[in-house]
C-alpha cells in the first residue's frame, strides 16, 4: 500500500471511505479461498493483511517491504504478523500485492519473483490503479510508473506464469465523478495527493455508495478506479 497516503490519513485510515471500501472488496475477492498464511508484498503497515487476519480465519501474515528499517514481529487478533525486508521460500497460500506493481519498472519480474517463492496452487490478489487517461498529479505524488486497463494487468500476470481466476474493476459507482475531476485537472502534473480526510457525512455517503457496488463488483469489467485480479500459480 502507499505509505504516503497512510501518512496523510494516520490512525483514521481504517475509517476512510476509500480504504474501508477497498478492504471490503478484498474480503469479497478472496472469500471462497479460505487462505491460512498471507504474504503481503509491498505491505507498508500491513493494513490489508492485518484486516484479513482480523476479519477472516486467516492464521498468519508475512509482510515484506524494502522500506522497513529492521525486521520485527507483531500480532493482530492473537495471530502473528512478521515484518521483513525480504522473504525466502514460504508456504504462504495467498499473496497480496495491493497497489504495488504500478511503482516498479518491471512488474512482470516482481510477480514472477514472488511466484517462485510460494507453492503451486497459491493465489495472488493484485490491485492497481486503472486507466491511463486518469493520470494526474496524484500519480506523480505517489511515484507511479503507470496505470492499467484490466486486460493489461491480466496479461502481466499471465506473462509471469500465473493463471487468471477472475478480474474486475472496483469503485465504478464513483468513477464518473472521479474521472470528471481528473479530466478537468488533466494538464496539472504537480505532485499532490487527491486523498484527504473527509467529514463524517461525506465519508459515510461515499462508503455507502461503494458498499452498494459490492454485489456487482465481481462482474464489473467496464470501468472503475482500481483493477482487482485474482490469479493462481499452476
Amino acid at each position: 500500500m502507499d505509505l504516503k497516503e497512510e501518512d496523510i490519513l494516520g490512525a483514521d485510515i481504517g475509517r476512510h471511505w476509500y480504504y474501508r471500501s477497498k478492504a471490503a472488496a478484498l474480503r469479497r475477492a478472496v472469500a471462497g479461498l479460505a487462505p491460512k498464511r498471507l504474504l503481503d508484498v509491498g505491505a507498508g503497515s500491513g493494513f490489508f493483511s492485518r484486516h484479513l487476519l482480523s476479519e477472516t480465519p486467516a492464521e498468519s501474515a508475512l509482510c515484506v517491504d524494502i522500506g522497513y528499517p529492521a525486521d520485527r514481529d507483531d500480532s493482530v487478533a492473537g495471530k502473528p504478523v512478521l515484518y521483513r525486508r525480504d522473504a525466502g521460500l514460504t508456504d504462504c497460500d495467498l499473496v497480496l500485492m495491493m497497489d504495488v506493481l504500478e511503482h516498479v519498472d518491471d512488474d512482470r519480474w516482481l510477480v514472477r519473483h514472488y511466484a517462485d517463492k510460494v507453492p503451486a496452487g497459491a493465489h495472488f490478489l493484485v490491485t492497481v490503479p486503472a486507466f491511463a487517461f486518469l493520470w494526474s498529479g496524484h500519480d506523480v505524488f505517489l511515484e507511479h510508473k503507470r496505470r492499467y486497463r484490466l486486460p493489461e494487468i491480466e496479461s502481466t500476470m499471465r506473462d509471469a506464469g500465473l493463471e487468471i481466476v477472475r478480474g474486475s474493476y472496483y469503485f465504478g459507482f464513483v468513477f464518473p465523478l472521479a474521472a470528471a475531476v481528473r479530466l478537468a485537472d488533466r494538464n496539472t502534473t504537480e505532485p499532490r495527493s487527491s486523498l484527504k480526510k473527509q467529514g463524517a457525512l461525506t465519508n459515510g455517503i461515499l462508503t455507502a455508495i461503494c458498499a452498494a457496488e459490492l454485489p456487482l463488483f465481481p462482474i464489473n469489467r467496464l470501468a472503475g478506479l482500481s483493477c482487482f485480479v485474482l490469479a493462481r500459480k499452476p
